[in-house]
């Protein structure tokens, strides 16, 4: 198809397509969703692979706490029920470190303690995980924003005295220049 001067013109594209098209090769929105489904896959998608082992500390870490966390948990748990019930059939099953607390009177109420902290340290635990995760889509959506952005040496910055002639007024004036 031509124009009226005889030009040829492409159907079906036209510029401004042509540059959104060039300008949303690297979409912040894959790298998100990439990031949600797989940890670190959207520092993979921007090309920042140092990032990953990172995420992955940090995930894994929060991760074997709250392993740490439930497995006192379920010893804490199950020396109080013992102590409680004075089920001296089980007294044995009971974590080494715990039975003291199982055949001391007052022991019930330090049990009881402990339980109670290792629930909440486990909670914690799910709520640090969870905060981890979501920054990791946050970092990638961000890194995957500003991939298009200058950061070369060419930038000058320039303060000079300003005159107005409509105010009639002195004053300063900053000039930011992208060379």
């Amino acid at each position: 198809m031509r124009d009226s001067a005889g030009r040829r013109i492409e159907v079906g594209t036209t510029p401004d397509q042509k540059i959104d098209s060039v300008l949303n090769t690297h979409s912040p929105r894959k790298a998100a969703i990439r990031s949600a489904i797989i940890p670190g896959w959207g520092q993979a998608y921007n090309k920042k692979y140092w990032k990953i082992p990172i995420v992955y500390a940090a995930l894994g870490t929060s991760a074997y706490v709250f392993y740490y966390n439930l497995t006192w948990y379920k010893r804490c748990r199950y020396a109080y029920t013992v102590a409680v019930t004075d089920d001296v059939a089980h007294y044995d099953d009971v974590y080494i470190k715990l039975q003291p607390f199982v055949k001391n009177p007052n022991g019930e109420g330090t049990l009881k303690i402990y339980r109670n902290d290792y629930r909440r340290y486990i909670d914690y635990s799910v709520v640090a995980f969870v905060l981890l995760w979501g920054l990791n889509v946050v970092d990638a959506t961000v890194d995957a924003h500003l991939k298009s952005f200058d950061v070369s040496p060419d930038l000058s910055f320039q303060i000079k005295p300003g005159y107005s002639e409509l105010g009639n007024t002195h004053g300063i004036s900053l000039v930011l220049a992208f060379k």
